[in-house]
């Protein structure tokens, strides 16, 4: 029997969001919500690095 890891599953499928720093439309691979931020590619990235 095959293991399924769950990581081989093609492409993710990605939604559409606006960016909570910069306000700019951005894709991520989640659903966003209305009750948490969501940071395009560059703004999570100093978020992330300032957390530090």
């Amino acid at each position: 029997m095959a293991f399924q890891d769950g990581y081989n599953k093609g492409p993710r499928e990605m939604h559409k969001a606006i960016c909570a720093d910069c306000k700019k439309e951005c894709e991520v691979p989640f659903k966003p919500r209305e009750d948490r931020p969501v940071y395009c590619r560059d703004c999570f990235s100093k978020h992330r690095d300032s957390g530090r």
